[in-house]
Order: C-alpha cells, then sequence, then structure tokens
C-alpha cells in the first residue's frame, strides 16, 4: 500500500530497507547551487536520499530508496491523517458482501507519461504476466498469497474500465493490496515478458535497470525522470499527462521539478540542508539540538510525528541449512547457541536499551517490543501479555547458566562444550547512529563476558551477505514502517517470506540450499498470519494478532532496540504540507506549493 509517494520511496512497505540502501557521493561531485538559477524559473524542489536506486523496475525493487512513489500512482490511496482509503486512479471499487469478489473501476481518460492510454488491459497484464507470473520473482507476491495453500487471486478484465479481483475465501487486508500495488504499462513492457532469453527466464528481469535511458520509462504518477547521473541526482519534471487537477482544473502536482540528490550519510546530508543546498531533511538525534536551535533565522520547520513507523533491531542467523556445497550457512558451534530461546532472551535483557535512547539517540526515540506499530490497534501492550526485556545483565548470566553455559576464571563465556561465545555483528555504514547501537552493544555483551566483532559494510555488500550468500551471524538493521495493518509485514513472518530474513528459506529458482526447516513456533506464526487474514472480524483479528506477538516476544527471532521520533526539518517556502508520521511531509506533493 501507499499512504503517498515520498512514503513509497521514504518508508514504503516492509521491504528489507535496512534503512539504507545506496551509495556514495562526494559532496563536490555533486553541487546543488548549479540548479538553484533554474527555480525563479519553474517551482521546484531538492531532496536527498543515502543511496542510489537499484532499479528502474518497479516489480523487481527490493529496497526502501526508489523512483517509483514519483512515477507511479496508485489504484487506491491511503490518507495518512484517516487511515481511510481514497481513490487514486480508480474513482470507484465495490467488494461483494462475502469479501471474496472486488470490481475496480478506472478513471476515465487516463494516460501513460508517453501519452498512450491506461486501461483495465494494464492491470490484466500487471496481475497475470507479473506479479502473479511464477517465473518473475516479484516481492509483492507473498503479500497476494491466500490462506494456507498460498492460492492467488484471479484477475479478469469486464470492459475497459472495470477489472474484477476474486479470491477462494475471505482475505481481509486484500483490498489495501490491490489498491496499493503498482501497475505497469502492457504496451512498454509485455514482449519483455513473453520472450525468454538464452536461459529461458523472461527478458523482462532485465528490463529497465539503472542504466536504462530514464526518459524511456512509463509511469502513471505525478512526475517522469529527465536524467540520472549514478550516484549523484535523479531529476524529474512534471509528467503532462498526470490525471489530476484541483478545483480550478490547474494541472497537479504544482511543484514542476524535483532534484533528487544522492549523499551517501547523513552528516552530509545535514551539511548540505544547514548550507541551503536541501529543501527537507531527516532529521537525526545528533543533529537536532543544533538545527533546533537554527529554525526561525534559517526559515525551515521541524515537524515531529511521534515514533517512527520503522523498528530497528538485531536478529541472529537461526538457519540449520547448507549451501550446494553442503558447507553450512552458520557455524555449526554458533547455530547451536543462536537457536536457543535462552540464549536470544539472555542477549535482550543485557542490552542497556535506555541508555542507547538517551546516548545513541539524545532522548528523541522509544523504545521498542514489537513489530506491530504502537499507534496501531492490533498492537499488543505489555499489560495484555507482551514480553519485556527491559535492562537486566544479571538476569542474562543467570538465563545463559541454566542453558548450559559457564563462565571461565576471566568471567568470559564458555558454551557446554568450552568453546568461547563470540560471534559478528553486521550493520551498514551509510548511518551513523547504527555504528553508534552497534559500538554500545559490544560493550553491553562484554559485561556478561560474550566478545563482539564488528562488522561495518556497504549497503549493497549487506544485502549482498544477507540476502545472497547468507553466510552471517548476527544483523543490526530494519524494516521501514508498514502502517498499521500487521499484515504488511508477511513477507517477514510467513515461513516462504522473501524476507523471513532470520531463517530465510528457499526461494522460486534457488536450488542452492539444502536441509533448511522451520521450527514449530515459526509454523505457529505462520498459521496465525494465515488465519487473521482470514478473518473479517476485526476485534478477532486482534486478538490473533496478538498471540501472534506474545510468541514472537517469547521467541525473540527479532530483538528490538530504540526507534527514532519522527522528526523531519523543511524550509517554509512550502505551503500545504500536513506532517504525519505515517505519510511524511510529503504524501501530499501533488497539492504542495512554493510561495516563494
Amino acid at each position: 500500500m501507499k499512504f503517498s509517494i515520498f512514503k513509497q520511496i521514504f518508508r514504503r512497505s516492509w521491504i528489507l530497507a535496512l534503512l539504507g540502501i545506496w551509495v556514495v557521493l562526494a559532496l563536490n561531485g555533486c553541487n546543488p547551487s548549479q540548479f538553484k538559477s533554474q527555480a525563479t524559473q519553474v517551482p521546484q524542489m531538492i531532496n536527498a536520499a543515502l543511496g542510489a536506486p537499484s532499479t528502474f523496475n518497479s516489480a523487481l525493487n527490493e529496497t526502501a530508496y526508489s523512483v517509483f512513489g514519483f512515477i507511479y500512482d496508485s489504484l487506491i490511496n491511503e490518507n495518512p491523517l484517516t487511515n481511510e482509503q481514497e481513490p487514486g486512479l480508480a474513482e470507484s471499487w465495490e467488494v461483494s458482501d462475502n469479501g471474496k469478489r472486488i470490481i475496480i473501476t478506472l478513471r476515465e481518460g487516463l494516460k501513460w507519461s508517453d501519452g498512450e492510454p491506461m486501461t483495465a488491459d494494464d492491470v490484466v497484464f500487471s496481475y497475470n504476466e507479473i506479479y502473479l507470473n511464477p517465473k518473475i520473482p516479484a516481492p509483492v507476491k507473498d503479500s497476494l498469497k491466500i490462506g494456507e495453500s498460498g492460492a492467488m487471486p484471479k484477475v479478469n478484465k469486464l470492459d475497459e474500465r472495470r477489472v474484477e479481483f476474486t479470491i477462494p475465501e475471505p482475505f481481509a487486508p486484500f483490498l489495501r493490496w490491490v489498491g496499493g500495488i503498482t501497475i505497469l504499462p502492457a504496451h512498454a513492457l509485455k514482449e519483455s515478458v513473453r520472450t525468454t532469453d538464452s536461459g529461458g527466464n523472461p527478458k523482462f528481469l532485465t528490463m529497465w535497470r539503472t542504466d536504462t535511458d530514464p526518459k524511456k520509462i512509463v509511469g502513471n504518477g505525478p512526475y517522469v525522470m529527465e536524467s540520472y547521473v549514478p550516484s549523484q541526482r535523479v531529476i524529474f519534471k512534471r509528467n503532462p499527462y498526470y490525471w489530476r487537477k484541483d478545483a480550478q482544473r490547474n494541472p497537479q502536482p504544482y511543484i514542476e521539478r524535483i532534484v533528487y540528490q544522492i549523499i551517501e550519510s547523513t552528516d552530509n546530508q545535514l551539511i548540505s540542508f544547514r548550507s541551503g543546498q536541501l529543501d527537507d531533511l531527516e532529521v537525526t538525534p545528533e543533529g537536532f539540538s543544533l538545527l533546533k536551535r537554527e529554525e526561525k533565522r534559517a526559515r525551515f520547520n521541524i515537524y515531529n510525528g511521534g515514533p517512527d513507523t520503522s523498528t530497528t533491531f538485531i536478529a541472529f542467523n537461526l538457519s540449520k541449512a547448507k549451501n550446494s556445497k553442503g558447507q553450512p550457512f552458520v557455524d555449526p558451534i554458533k547455530s547451536r547457541w543462536f537457536n536457543k530461546k535462552e540464549f536470544r532472551q539472555a542477549i535482550a535483557y543485557a542490552i542497556n536499551r535506555e541508555a542507547m535512547k538517551t546516548n545513541v539517540f539524545r532522548g528523541l526515540g522509544e523504545l521498542q517490543n514489537s513489530f506491530v506499530y504502537v499507534k496501531s490497534p492490533f498492537y499488543l501492550p505489555p499489560e495484555k501479555g507482551l514480553k519485556v526485556y527491559n535492562y537486566d545483565p544479571e538476569k542474562a548470566k543467570k538465563l545463559l547458566l541454566q542453558a548450559g553455559f559457564k563462565y571461565n576464571s576471566q568471567n568470559q563465556l564458555l558454551d557446554a562444550d568450552g568453546n568461547r561465545v563470540r560471534f559478528t555483528l553486521l550493520t551498514n555504514v551509510e548511518r551513523k547512529t547504527r555504528a553508534d547501537m552497534a559500538a554500545q552493544m559490544r560493550q553491553d555483551l562484554a559485561n556478561i563476558g560474550i566478545h563482539v566483532d564488528l562488522q561495518v559494510l556497504t549497503f549493497n555488500a549487506y544485502i549482498d551477505k544477507l540476502k545472497v550468500s547468507q553466510n552471517w551471524d548476527c544483523y543490526l538493521g530494519g524494516f521501514a514502517g508498514g502502517g498499521v495493518e500487521p499484515h504488511s509485514a508477511s513477507n517477514i513472518w510467513r515461513i516462504k517470506g522473501a524476507s523471513h530474513a532470520f531463517n530465510q528459506g528457499p526461494q522460486p529458482g534457488d536450488t542452492q540450499m539444502i536441509g533448511w526447516e522451520a521450527s514449530d513456533w515459526e509454523k505457529e506464526i505462520d498459521r496465525l498470519y494465515i488465519k487473521a487474514a482470514q478473518e473479517l472480524d476485526e476485534n478477532k483479528r486482534k486478538e490473533i494478532y496478538y498471540e501472534y506477538q506474545r510468541i514472537a516476544s517469547e521467541q525473540l527471532p527479532f530483538i528490538h532496540l530504540v526507534e527514532r521520533l519522527n522528526l523531519q526539518a523543511v524550509r517554509d517556502r512550502f505551503q500545504g504540507i500536513k506532517y504525519t508520521a505515517l505519510g511524511g511531509p510529503f504524501w501530499n506533493l501533488y497539492e504542495i506549493k512554493v510561495i516563494e
């Protein structure tokens, strides 16, 4: 689902954000002042991201930052102020009484950015030939699987503007999913889907990579790409065929040009914002006090949306599988530690999250205890059974001793066979906060006799280790916010999910994994996710998601840490901002104006 174009870019569904994905940019390699001379000619906005897009093919994207929020719109939009669904590319929809049939009607006269008509054929093509195609590993496929069998919806064209979706059983979040998934242009892509390369794979898998001329990418959103300089910037211009118009029939959006700078560190982004080279900035804890002092003089506003919708955690690699050469992904000695619930719980008790909130986040954060957003009606509060791990190093030691570990004369932790407990914590370099969190955890765990080695990689190398080679011990990461609907995390919690990171199973077309198995509690959470999606009664769904959270907080595949407050600095020359943590400052970009 999409709250907005910017939310898809900066927060998007629960793709493995691990909260960054981008390539290095030297500040002198891209001087935004060169764009300012044109600011008097057309209304424009200059934003920043922590890295470069990995693809221009929306169906294959697995990263948090992308161009797609600018160049695509949704069939149905979700208003982050009300959480209500509102018409987008679709002007209306009908849902049958049993919830198993949905008819979506497109707006009349929709066009793609190249001027070609957008019709029901594009919707049917996007689903039947891309998202439901077993040969195309589209990440959204997990969210469309229905029931225990993993059945897919059937999608049929009724006429040029109407599409019928039918599902075999009730599926509570289905309308949100159908409404939010990107529709792609059949006229531009169908040939690549229907033809194969020498390996028998659809040519679509190599379509619209980042070396494609950006002007050839066809969308249906408010902007089109004008140019892309790798690792430096993407420039967008207003889509002349975009459907939105204001009450006076003026075309929207009002801002004609977006300059999307790629600045690989939060420190450098802060420098650029303070020098007037950016129009907005995600405010980090370390930069807050400085920016707050400059707020009035420098003519910007800092918006506070409360706790962010993202989640930050550490997770151990629980996989017992082997690669195609018969080599285990995880050292068998370490695997025995990691797969003990008591070990994971001890780690949680040993981490001083209050100190982390104070020292790393400067008090501008909240302790997290669940994957479900704290403002969601499905969030399980501690008083109703969510297990919370407050700092208690003595309890951590007690749990380790009960689990068969022991201490030597140097207070170093050993397992029952005398092996020193030592593992590597993996994180990415782009966010300073991550490095600070990792450094504190290294010291916290040293206090209970565990030696932690830190491995800090660029984000692409980090992703490769997690998703491809899978030879990691423990990682510090996060998932960008999924909003109030827990099913948005189905790709994480379903056993066969593409982001079931703590015990990643074989994915479609993957023959390189031997001996993978899921634990009983993983299977139970998988069952609960299926059951919750089948249940249409909101109160019953709530109880099901409560039970999943009780299990997750007991088994601790993810050890939750601290999540920052959602703070964003925006120049005061923009009129019409309606800030929320769910939508960010620009969820309604189409109606925002430059007033200077």
